[in-house]
């Protein structure tokens, strides 16, 4: 049976869980320090290093976020063009080709964030792209050629371009900085673009991934890095001009700066998307700060790196839908390192000890977290926080610092696999655990499976499950996300008190779960409905099965009734199917096939057929005890199909379907009882499939008679059928035992030629019918219409077909 891992609730709720019952808990104290022992064990495979990085930051949590915590709201910010003056004019003018520049020049830049210009230390133009020296009168101005049309435009300048040069003629050309006394050289960057601004980027290492990769790349050492914002948003009180200030209040004092020391080109206020906290809803920012990290492309101490690693274990996976590892891939390929530290008071701690000078690691780390892990299995993670640095390092003690981080939410959730299937439910395989099914929402990609890769392929060099399967997010029939203040929200535990859990979890499985999944009262009625169908169907058949004993009464394949073997083919081809949708999680396919089962194949022909064979026959007779094995093997195999979906609807039925059998259906796997037809049976399944055309036909022309009100019911009438020889040979094979299958009184097959004028044509080929209300007396026991009703004096109201299945040696059957 499927295992499945499932993702850690990390909410302090009261939960109830019945006896037995062994969940995952994330504060559990052995998740805990299973948690530390997952550390220690990526420590000692030299994938964990501290480093100075841009991470994510929100000064409401005062921490860094991880990617996953990180959403997208829109956002009104200052845009502003800003004039870096020339430093080396010289340079300048030899890049362009002039001899000299004559009047005063600057570059232009435009950002988003005014709020980073403090932090400025240097300029990102395109090696690649043109840029244009342009004169605007009283100075010149440095732009994208591409860009200077609009940039004028928005300066409200005119100007004419006297010369041009590529971005890597500009490379570490100095300028000034507007209102510091520094200098900001120009350095190549390929993430330039020419959508918007000015062709120049202003690069403020401290505030922008890609900013401080390219200052890295030119040389910038971490101490040379200029970070003013504090971890609550405020510049540092020693930052000239804006000390003491929010930096989202400041951004208007330093447009008035710019303004003032006439570098200030234009500014505008735009709306546009931004990153904000999952939690609070308030901006973030790039922070420059020392966290710990797990190193995509660090040289572990053996194999591949951790990125080689995780794109292989991506290919060894499968997804569900399959366009979920496309996706997951390029988050892996195109990832940066992995920030698993946090600056907040609660969570699993990382129990490190890093020397007071050097800052590197006590040389006994993963000997430490151990002994750390088992204090925390004892008591919980304050074990960490009271514990004194000399009960573990003595007098080493004073040489080190205990360090008070504690490990991303994401490192918690991914890290589940290590507790789960090595802790609580152990589950051996030679490469390590793993989970057969990961399967959450499809923002899990970039969460808990993203997380659980990396962890999986740290700590066992292959991802932790098999298989990973996406669902989308429940709205509501309009396609809108639930709210209280659109009042459109479905409450599950309403549902369920109202139309009960299988109904909910019937609408789960017919719901394509790939996109958003639509929900409202009208919907659910619809799966309500739906299954009625479907229950019904499995009354009809325990009720059919009254009095039958499979031990005894069960008649072999070769023994039953055409029609019979037919509905055991077709259980059994259908059961295929259903094992194939059940193996892709492919739930929609297997409601809608057997609901369609019921309707069709069952309700609308075979049921339908059988009612007389069971109501009019011999209790023991072949014909009954034929059709009741086909109805106990349908059974055995339905109860089977709707046991993961309909749980307590098949749970109920297991309890009253005949013959011995353990205590519940949860229990059992697919039903094996089931036989196909031989390939040479004459009547196959393409014959029953033409009889089905027919019925359907015929049942067609007999609703028209009785909504004209020219019979009452199907048993009142007596059909021809007019066919072309082939179905006349078709049908004949049934003999006296066609008007059973049509469910009419009486049932004749004649020649497609013969057929008069007012003949019905069908949407069968070659076959026409005419159906004429039975002039015979009604059988009170099978409700026939026959001519010989009330021949028997002994039973006047009765056939004699009746009176043989009472008193004589009963009818037989052979077909249906």
């Amino acid at each position: 049976m499927p295992r499945l891992c499932v993702r850690a609730d990390r909410r302090p709720e009261v939960r109830i869980h019945p006896p037995g019952c062994n969940p995952y808990l994330t504060m559990n104290f052995a998740n805990e320090a299973g948690e530390i022992r997952a550390l220690a064990e990526m420590v000692k495979g030299g994938f964990v290093f501290k480093g100075l990085k841009p991470v994510n930051w929100c000064f409401d949590c005062g921490s860094a976020l991880a990617e996953a915590e990180v959403e997208y709201q829109d956002k009104k910010s200052s845009t502003i063009d800003v004039a870096f003056p020339i430093a080396d004019e010289a340079k300048l003018a030899a890049a362009f080709g002039v001899p000299s520049l004559g009047k005063p020049a600057s570059i232009v830049i435009w950002t988003t964030t005014p709020w980073t210009i403090p932090a400025n230390q240097a300029l990102n133009v395109h090696p690649e792209f043109e840029y244009a020296l342009v004169d605007v009168g009283d100075k010149l101005l440095v732009l994208a050629s591409e860009l200077v049309e609009s940039c004028l435009a928005r300066y409200k300048l005119e100007g004419t371009v006297i010369a041009t040069t590529t971005g890597q003629a500009l490379e570490l050309i100095n300028f000034r900085h507007p209102f510091y006394d520094r200098l900001s050289p120009v350095y190549l960057a390929d993430y330039v673009e020419l959508g918007a601004g000015t062709g120049i980027v202003h690069c403020s290492p401290a505030y922008g991934v890609d900013d401080f990769n390219i200052c890295k790349q030119y040389g910038l050492s971490n101490d040379d890095i200029i970070s003013p914002v504090q971890s609550n948003g405020v510049y540092v009180e020693s930052l000239e001009f804006f000390g003491g200030q929010f930096i989202f209040k400041a951004n208007q004092n330093i447009i008035d700066k710019l303004v003032e020391v006439g570098s200030l080109m234009d500014t505008e206020t735009i709306s546009h998307s931004y990153m904000h906290c999952w939690r609070h809803k308030s901006p973030l920012i790039y922070r420059a700060t020392a966290q710990w990290f797990v190193g995509m492309d660090k040289q572990p101490e053996s194999g591949e790196t951790l990125r080689k690693r995780a794109v292989k274990a991506i290919e060894d996976t499968e997804f569900v839908p399959a366009w979920g590892q496309a996706r997951l891939h390029s988050m892996i390929a195109n990832r940066p390192d992995w920030c698993i530290s946090r600056q907040r008071n609660w969570g699993v701690p990382i129990p490190f000890f890093l020397h007071k000078e050097s800052g590197d690691l006590h040389p006994r780390t993963v000997e430490l977290l151990e002994e750390v892990a088992l204090r925390v299995e004892k008591e919980g993670i304050e074990a960490w926080f009271k514990l004194d640095a000399s009960e573990l390092l003595g007098d080493e003690a004073a040489k080190y610092d205990k360090i008070s981080d504690t490990l991303d939410v994401w490192f918690d959730s991914g890290t589940t696999h290590w507790h789960v299937l090595r802790g609580s439910h152990p589950m051996g395989h030679e490469s390590g655990p793993r989970a057969d099914l990961y399967l959450e929402g499809s923002d899990q990609h970039r969460g808990w499976f993203h997380s659980s890769l990396l962890t999986g392929c740290m700590l066992d060099d292959h991802a932790p499950y098999r298989e990973l399967l996406t669902h989308g997010f429940v709205v509501d029939e309009n396609g809108r996300k639930m709210s209280k203040s659109l009042n459109n929200v479905v409450a599950p535990q309403k549902v369920n008190d109202s139309l009960g859990a299988d109904i909910m979890r019937l609408w789960v499985s017919a719901t394509d779960y790939s996109g958003e999944m639509a929900v409202s009262d009208q919907i659910l009625q619809r799966s309500a409905d739906a299954y009625r169908r479907i229950r019904n169907t499995a009354r009809f058949l325990l009720s059919n099965l009254s009095g039958f004993n499979p031990a005894t009464d069960i008649l072999p394949a070769e023994e039953m009734l055409a029609l019979d073997r037919w509905a055991v083919d077709r259980t059994l081809l259908l059961q295929r199917e259903l094992q194939e949708h059940y193996g892709e999680y492919r739930f929609w396919n297997v409601y809608s096939k057997i609901h369609n089962f019921c309707v069709q194949e069952l309700g609308g022909f075979y049921l339908d057929i059988i009612k007389d064979r069971q109501y009019t026959t011999a209790a023991d007779s072949t014909a009954r005890r034929s059709c009741q094995t086909a109805l106990f093997h349908i059974s055995e195999a339905l109860v089977r199909w709707i046991a993961p979906i309909l749980a307590f609807t098949a749970d109920e039925l297991w309890q009253f379907l005949p013959g011995e059998r353990n205590e519940s259906v949860m229990l059992n796997t697919w039903y094996e009882g089931l036989t196909e037809m031989p390939a040479d049976f004459e009547m196959d399944r393409a014959y029953w499939e033409r009889i089905m055309a027919v019925k359907t036909s015929v049942n067609k022309e007999m609703e028209n008679l009785r909504a004209a009100k020219a019979i009452g019911g199907n048993l009142q009438a007596e059909v021809t059928l007019y066919a072309e020889d082939s179905l006349v040979a078709d049908l004949s094979k049934l003999s006296n035992e066609l008007r059973f299958v049509l469910i009419t009184s009486t049932a004749s097959v004649a020649p497609l030629v013969s057929a008069p004028v007012d003949a019905v044509v069908t949407e069968v080929a070659g076959l026409k019918l005419k159906v004429l209300k039975s002039s015979h007396a009604k059988c009170a026991r099978c409700w026939h219409h026959r001519e010989d009703v009330g021949v028997n004096p002994e039973h006047p109201e009765i056939c004699g077909r009746c009176v043989d299945n009472i008193s004589g040696a009963g009818e037989v059957r052979h077909y249906a």
